[in-house]
């Protein structure tokens, strides 16, 4: 499934951009004016579903056969081997809440003392989890086809466009950060 996680890249692509660094420290810090979430809204909606797709939560499992309706390959699966592959589920699930965080909500800020900045980061994080629960109680499941023509046809096109627009809107304001 190469159509999401391109968008993703190219999503990224757009917040080191501005931020002018790959290190994760750099971007939320470069967030204490305004969290990326406020002018990126867009981005974060597709980098949201695209990682509903990677982490094949609902509605983005794509059942292949009506038996796997119920559970999907977990079902040939028991005792550790099903355990592992539920950790590994939800912990991609953790991950990607906690990129979300950290490229578009700020991260650990507003605050500097580390035992409310962790507070606040979790209570972030917590949110976004919330988010991927109410998504796959709301929506129903997508198909193949669907899949594959929202991550080509709707959020390849519309992230290239976008790192073409701050590009362009950073060189033609000369905004661009400098490079180390």
């Amino acid at each position: 499934m190469v159509s999401y996680e391109v968008s993703i890249g190219l999503i990224l692509m757009v917040i080191i951009l501005c931020v002018g660094s790959l290190n994760l420290v750099e971007i939320v810090l470069f967030q204490e004016q305004f969290w990326f979430f406020l002018p990126f809204f867009p981005l974060f909606l597709m980098y949201f579903i695209s990682a509903l797709a990677e982490t094949n939560r609902p509605p983005f499992d794509l059942p292949e056969a009506e038996g796997e309706l119920v559970a999907g390959y977990s079902v040939e699966y028991s005792a550790v081997g099903f355990a592992l592959f539920f950790i590994a589920e939800y912990a991609n699930i953790i991950l990607q809440s906690i990129l979300i965080v950290i490229f578009f909500f700020g991260g650990w800020l507003p605050f500097t003392d580390p035992w409310f900045a962790s507070f606040c980061f979790c209570l972030k994080v917590l949110f976004i989890l919330f988010l991927f629960i109410i998504v796959r109680a709301a929506y129903p499941r997508y198909r193949y086809d669907q899949l594959m023509r929202l991550g080509w046809k709707v959020f390849l096109p519309l992230s290239l466009a976008w790192v073409l627009f701050v590009s362009g809107f950073l060189l033609a304001f000369d905004f661009f950060p400098v490079f180390f």
